[in-house]
């Protein structure tokens, strides 16, 4: 779900600031595009923290067997 942007009070606010029609459209449209396009959205962040965590605990398993192998060959070696 891409973020709700008001073009039209970005274009009220460039226009109260003396800017002429055509660019305070054309800023308006600008910033709709790059928000809608840039930013995550809270779903975003959620989905990329649960893959985040099932990486982490895939990397955190993954090292335990590896330090358990470690330690049994050491015991077999001494």
């Amino acid at each position: 779900m891409a973020a709700a942007v008001d073009t039209l009070k970005i274009y009220e606010r460039l226009k109260n600031a003396e800017l002429n029609d055509k660019a305070a459209k054309e800023i308006a449209e600008v910033f709709s595009d790059v928000i809608e396009k840039e930013l995550a959205t809270k779903s975003d962040i959620k989905e990329l923290e649960s893959r985040l965590k099932a990486d982490i605990i895939k990397w955190v398993a993954g090292m335990l067997v590896a330090q358990a192998a470690i330690v049994a060959t050491l015991v077999k070696l001494l």
